[in-house]
């Protein structure tokens, strides 16, 4: 199964050979960087800008940096924590195939899920603005603030993985998928 598993999908077939040769955690780093320049540049020049305002108002230094500093704790706190957290699932899924095929099911559906959301928010927000529509489902729908999303959606990360855990550990999936291959060979 672990075999069958790795020849799998159409990205891997792409990047499958570069993806195997990450053997190390110190080779993730430049993957790492080109994550960070992606998403969080948009919010360091943000961040800068609001900066370089307060500078320009006449404020001390040691005000300026109280947002850089600010952001630099939050970031390093809620990146150590999504890390801790991460390598406790990665560490399950990862010491048994059937594991991983739960894992990643669970994840797929849950990402379908989130950008089926936020696609659908977004796509009825525009259509409503640009078509004009003024009915009671759309003028709903637009008006919805994709803050408050984000925190539906981090409900629904944590009810997913609570039922996912209890259906693992209810279903005995583990033990019903082991004892099927003990039967077929």
């Amino acid at each position: 199964m672990e075999k069958h598993l790795a020849n799998r999908g159409f990205m891997n077939r792409i990047l499958g050979r570069l993806t195997r040769s990450i053997t190390r955690p110190g080779q993730m780093y430049p993957v790492g960087v080109l994550f960070g320049l992606g998403f969080d540049t948009a919010t360091e020049v943000a961040l800068m800008v609001m900066a370089g305002s307060g500078a320009a108002a006449g404020l001390p230094w040691y005000a300026i940096l109280c947002l850089p500093l600010l952001f630099a704790a939050g970031m390093s706190l809620f990146d150590t924590l999504d890390g801790c957290f991460m390598n406790f699932a990665y560490h399950w899924a990862f010491s048994n195939p059937v594991r991983k095929v739960y894992y990643n099911l669970t994840i797929t559906g849950l990402s379908i899920a989130v950008a089926f959301i936020i696609g659908t928010i977004e796509l009825v927000s525009v259509l409503h603005d640009n078509l004009g529509l003024q009915d009671g489902i759309t003028n709903w729908i637009s008006g919805i603030d994709l803050d408050n999303v984000g925190y539906i959606i981090v409900g629904l990360f944590v009810v997913v993985w609570a039922c996912a855990i209890a259906y693992w550990r209810l279903a005995n999936v583990e033990h019903r998928w082991n004892a099927k291959t003990a039967t077929a060979d």
